[in-house]
């Protein structure tokens, strides 16, 4: 670590020059034209809403409804559909969808759920829909163009419903489906029964994507249907919610009783004996859409922590201008509370854990652009050879070792790869399915998690940062509302429990261990001081501890590995989460640094962006692989009382190499609390209060 004072500093907060090349977007007209439709709306008519006081009644008001048109004329309706169908984005949209959750949260989160939902009612359709499904609906829910006489339809996911515990367990239904009439030669007519709970856009929507469970002999399971407000029975929007957060998003609890043609069933049917079979269960689907729609919901947390970046350094710094004898142009007036080494630390790390949680939403967020269309032809593939169900286990059995094979090749240094094999197994389809769907069913869950969850704790920081004036309706930067709305949002598509039982489960997939083990070679190749080292010995602690439960078991003879063990496995998925965000965020500035040089913008600036990048970077890691000791600690010596000298000699070992590695991150954390105080930031902030 330099002791250097002279070493180049950050001078401004990051612009969009920056961020387009750490979040991989420079290259994207189509997303950066997108992130500034989405910013335009939130700054402008999203802050004044909030501003004005919309937020303070459950009602759906006009001025709210005027948000879907900002949404229509920004490019933001338009950005979650196919560019065939009226869309904007060219292939895969993941990462696309992600920064314009980020641009809208980054003022309001409910705002940014009301323009996210059409896409969440829409998914089951794009994921699963016949083509037939998939081609009405988004052409319906596309933005009319100048001359068209029509009206844009707006949509709701009903999934949950009012049941006790309601979202815990996806798979539990009370939504009935019945056959209403079924004429020889003619297509059924289903009866739907269901109640909605907490389902947002229902106060506008016109159509209605609903899970519900099979009630009749004749229907064999359950499934989702298309609900529309035209159809015959009841379509009740029900009364709103009365939500203390999101209040830019309009949320009520309907019933239906409708009748519908069978034709609604979400990814089409067949008949078998007289019996409707649905080619896609209800759970099948859920599973397809929130494997993709929990990342912007983390995102939008990751952005409400980066916006109280700038308005706790204005606060701090003018904390004490226009008091008697504090005169301009001394320490006092310029820097404020920024003279004190506790405001700025504080600051530093809610300013690390914002970076750290957007670099792992917008990650999680390409990986699954790579993956889209492997998967689509994966699943061509598997039906073109008629496997299904189990069989797709045992189809893949030889990719995943492939997968496993590839990751080691890759692990190597590139003089000693064998690339001809590398390039073989690239091509292989089912080869990359595997091994992009593995890292992907880690990484999404993990961002779920770590964002909303620590980014709430956070959040909560940062209101605190501001004093009193934090938990008033005009701090700066909505704040207060922000740290409430970001409470909701660790409930959002499954709470805390939901994400870590799903990480308990893939974490041990050897495939995802295997890109462990590339991560863990790249970051020990890796400059020490960036946090690499820090990361790389809690990764190593967090693999090493994880391989010894799955093996151990307590004094009671109970595996620690058992499924229901939740005190064990549990905390290891909070765990690997610090640590692949923290992970994010050093591959960000690793970007930044290596295509940041050339830039016309950048250009002689890149070495202060970098510099304290990399210190933020190893505050974060520090925090990061001390929280993995801390937990893979109360967990060996919490169930080893009778482990074996070698096995805990092996296990100190790890631990106390976590310990070292944190050298000079306390350093990193000065040298980042006083590139603070010499950031320049504008006079006021540009959304109004």
């Amino acid at each position: 670590m330099t002791k250097d004072d002279s070493v180049a500093m950050m001078k401004m907060l990051p612009g969009d020059e920056v961020r387009q090349i750490m979040w991989r977007y420079a290259d994207r007209f189509d997303m950066q034209m997108a992130v500034m439709g989405a910013r335009s709306v939130a700054r402008g008519l999203i802050a004044r809403l909030v501003a004005n006081g919309e937020r303070n009644t459950h009602e759906w008001t006009d001025a709210k409804n005027e948000m879907y048109k900002a949404f229509d004329e920004s490019g933001v309706t338009a950005a979650g559909l196919d560019m065939e169908f009226g869309g904007i984005i060219e292939g895969p949209r993941n990462l696309a969808l992600a920064l314009i959750a980020f641009e809208l949260a980054w003022v309001d989160g409910g705002a940014t759920t009301t323009s996210l939902v059409n896409n969440l009612a829409l998914g089951p359709i794009i994921e699963k829909g016949t083509p037939e499904q998939r081609e009405k609906y988004m052409r319906a829910s596309a933005p009319a163009q100048p001359g068209e006489e029509r009206k844009t339809w707006r949509g709701a996911f009903a999934l949950t419903e009012p049941l006790p515990y309601v979202g815990v367990d996806t798979g539990v239904l009370s939504g009935r489906l019945t056959v209403a009439e079924w004429k020889d030669g003619e297509e059924p007519m289903l009866q739907v029964e269901k109640r909605g709970r907490f389902i947002t856009n229902m106060g506008v929507a016109d159509f209605v994507t609903a899970a519900v469970d099979t009630a009749d002999p004749r229907i064999k399971s359950s499934c989702m249907v298309i609900l529309e407000e035209g159809d015959e029975g009841v379509y009740d929007r029900g009364a709103p919610t009365l939500k203390l957060v999101h209040q830019l998003s309009n949320t009520h609890d309907p019933i239906f009783n409708l009748r519908i043609p069978a034709s609604r069933i979400i990814g089409g049917y067949t008949v078998k004996d007289g019996v409707i079979v649905p080619n896609i269960t209800h759970s099948e689907i859920i599973e397809a859409v929130f494997a993709r729609t929990r990342v912007t919901v983390g995102v939008m947390t990751a952005a409400k922590l980066l916006s109280a970046v700038e308005p706790v350094i204005r606060y701090q710094r003018q904390r004490f201008r226009g008091a008697s004898g504090i005169e301009a142009g001394s320490p006092r007036y310029d820097l404020g509370l920024q003279m004190k080494e506790d405001a700025l630390h504080r600051l530093a790390d809610v300013w690390a854990t914002g970076e750290a949680a957007t670099s792992l939403g917008f990650e999680t967020a390409r990986w699954f652009d790579l993956l889209t269309p492997v998967e689509t032809e994966a699943h061509r593939i598997f039906e073109a050879q008629g496997v299904k169900g189990r069989a797709i286990l045992k189809a893949l059995r030889q990719p995943q070792a492939d997968a496993i094979e590839l990751l080691g090749l890759l692990k190597q240094p590139e003089a000693a790869r064998d690339n001809a094999r590398i390039d073989a197994l690239r091509a292989d389809p089912l080869v990359q399915y595997v091994w992009l769907s593995a890292v992907c069913n880690v990484l999404c869950p993990a961002c779920k998690l770590w964002d909303t969850g620590h980014g709430a704790t956070m959040l909560r920081e940062a209101v605190s940062l501001m004093g009193g004036y934090g938990i008033t309706e005009d701090c700066p930067g909505f704040l207060c509302q922000k740290w409430a709305d970001a409470q909701l949002e660790a409930t959002y598509e499954g709470p805390e429990a939901v994400q870590r039982r799903q990480i308990s489960v893939t974490m041990h997939n050897e495939v995802f261990l295997a890109q462990l083990d590339t991560w863990l070679a790249e970051l020990n190749a890796a400059k020490p001081e960036t946090g690499a080292a820090a990361l790389a010995a809690g990764l190593e602690l967090w693999r090493w501890t994880r391989a010894w439960a799955a093996a151990a078991k307590d004094a009671n003879g109970r595996p620690l590995a058992q499924n229901t063990r939740h005190g064990v496995l549990f905390p290891m998925a909070d765990a690997i989460s610090w640590l692949l965000a923290a992970r994010a965020f050093l591959d960000d500035i690793r970007e930044l640094a290596d295509k940041g040089a050339g830039h016309p913008v950048i250009g002689e600036e890149l070495d202060g962006y970098v510099n304290t990048f990399t210190d933020l970077s190893a505050v974060q890691s520090a925090r990061a692989a001390g929280e993995a000791a801390r937990i893979c600690a109360e967990i060996f010596y919490g169930y080893s009382a009778d482990a074996d000298s070698e096995t805990q000699a092996a296990f100190q070992r790890l631990h106390t190499a976590v310990g070292t590695s944190l050298a000079g991150s306390r350093l990193a954390k000065d040298r980042a609390a006083k590139a603070i105080t010499q950031i320049m930031i504008p006079e006021a902030l540009d959304y109004p209060l």
